[in-house]
């Protein structure tokens, strides 16, 4: 669909892609962050009229309606939903790439290093989920590309990239940090958007990316980011991933953009067409190396990472059919709100569970990113 974290979210009625913030999904993207324009499903653009503006549709409630067809039912499933199934594959994340399998009693134990390989399954089962998708929604045109394949493979190299980085960087430092970085991703796509695409920002936009900025140095400068298992003088390294993650994942957001720009291209077609060049260059690079072996080895040697793999996988699926639910009900807003909530909520048990033990002053920087972010959300829909 994290994750790390391609940014489109897709539903049977509108569909929408993300912008200005990060994660890993159906759609090969991040499921950590979204916002930006609905977009139709049967034509991959914005929608005119008053959903461009309020980017949801509403249901209304009739007398005598029951209670599991009623908004409140609906909006505490979305919240439930996606709260659950991207916790559990935020937690699972960072338990595959930061924790040793194996019997600590026996000493037989490792840690997971591949993170092409989990992108390569992750992409294999986002494929089989948007042909499904497809086929429910009645669009097999959607099934022949639209674009030239090289043009999707443009996209599926920074998309592969980026979730790599972001999978690797949990070696160096904590799940807390790789979020806060993840956050940054509203400034690297103005600095992106201005200089590839030649956008223009509201002073507000760059107020909130200055503010999310401050929380993240203050973050990164009052304690700990080291991973419990990596040397402090070694987190550098994990921060340097994130950087790159950052580069690839904003250039995968402005080239998603030009797609959609220059070709009649629904968001289905794209999420589908990237996921299999995504499933291609990761496979290559899997073979070419020998990891494709090596995974498969560690497997086989730990039984439980398979069933880890699964339940990332599936809940990444999962979170997104909330998502695109979500948005289709409520709107971009609600389910920004949603989202940012579950991130706390995640650093929040990421300290309880891997005991990481963040200081005041990281919380401070936490909560001051987490507030620019939700007053970002709701300043662009005033």
């Amino acid at each position: 669909m994290t994750g790390g974290e391609t940014r489109m979210r897709a539903s049977p009625r509108t569909g929408a892609r993300a912008g200005l913030q990060a994660s890993d999904g159906v759609n090969g993207g991040d499921l950590d962050h979204a916002e930006e324009p609905i977009r139709s499903v049967e034509t991959g653009k914005p929608p005119d009229g008053p959903l461009a503006d309020r980017g949801s549709y509403e249901t209304p409630r009739t007398p005598g309606q029951p209670f599991h067809q009623t908004q409140w039912f609906k909006l505490v499933f979305c919240v439930v939903g996606i709260m659950s199934s991207l916790i559990v594959y935020s937690l699972l994340q960072e338990r595959m790439m930061s924790q040793p399998y194996g019997d600590e009693e026996g000493g037989k134990r490792a840690r997971f290093n591949n993170s092409i390989f989990l992108v390569f399954s992750n992409r294999i089962y986002a494929i089989g989920v948007t042909v499904v998708l497809i086929l429910v929604s009645g669009s097999p045109q959607d099934l022949k590309p639209v674009a030239p394949v090289h043009e999707y493979f443009m996209i599926s190299i920074g998309n592969v990239v980026a979730t790599s980085c972001q999978y690797e960087a949990l070696k160096w430092v904590t799940f807390p940090t790789q979020t806060l970085l993840k956050c940054m991703k509203i400034v690297s796509v103005m600095l992106v958007g201005t200089g590839i695409a030649g956008k223009s920002y509201k002073w507000s936009d760059y107020f909130y990316g200055v503010l999310v900025a401050v929380g993240c140095t203050v973050f990164l400068s009052t304690g700990s980011i080291a991973a419990s298992h990596a040397a402090p003088e070694d987190s550098w390294f994990g921060l340097a991933l994130m950087g790159f993650y950052l580069a690839f994942d904003s250039f995968t957001s402005t080239f998603q953009e030009v797609l959609f720009s220059g070709f009649n291209m629904t968001v289905y077609n794209q999420m589908l067409y990237v996921n299999v060049a995504s499933v291609v260059v990761s496979g290559v690079l899997l073979l070419a190396s020998g990891q494709m072996v090596q995974s498969i080895q560690f497997g086989l040697r730990f039984p439980a990472f398979w069933m880890d793999l699964a339940i990332l996988s599936l809940s990444a699926v999962a979170s997104q059919f909330c998502i695109t639910y979500t948005i289709r009900e409520f709107g971009a807003l609600i389910y920004a709100t949603i989202m940012t909530v579950r991130q706390f909520v995640s650093v929040l048990m990421s300290n309880l569970i891997f005991h990481h033990m963040m200081t005041p002053l990281q919380w401070v920087g936490t909560f001051v990113v987490f507030m620019g972010l939700m007053a970002q959300k709701f300043a662009k829909n005033k």
